[in-house]
């Protein structure tokens, strides 16, 4: 069951970040927080081979008490409406590249995602 899906820059900061159940939410942003750091540790020592394939399963980033983080480096297939949905947040022309996301179709396909996984 996914509980939080976070969608992360490219500068590696999050630009948009969903929890279920939502008084854990700060506790999730933290979470995030603390994968960047493996997820950009992972990253780097991969090499640039690996960056230019289209799929990087980068397996357990950050395992908790609780639950445990798995992060994917994707352009496409695996998280397919994912990235469908955010790429029509960046074809908005009203959406800022960089801002945070606040679209509601966008956090609409997150919450069906969400209820789909549980």
């Amino acid at each position: 069951m996914a509980v939080c899906i976070a969608v992360i820059a490219k500068e590696n900061y999050p630009l948009y970040i969903r929890s279920v159940p939502t008084q854990n939410e700060l506790k999730f942003h933290y979470t995030v927080h603390t994968s960047l750091d493996v997820v950009e540790e992972k990253i780097s020592a991969v090499g640039k081979a690996m960056a230019d394939q289209r799929e990087l399963y980068l397996g357990l980033l950050y395992p908790t008490e609780d639950y445990k983080v798995y992060g994917y480096v994707t352009n496409s297939k695996m998280f397919r409406k994912l990235h469908n949905s955010f790429t029509d947040v960046m074809c908005n022309p009203f959406y800022n590249p960089g801002d945070t996301i606040q679209s509601k179709a966008f956090d609409g396909m997150v919450s069906a995602m969400m209820v789909q996984a549980s």
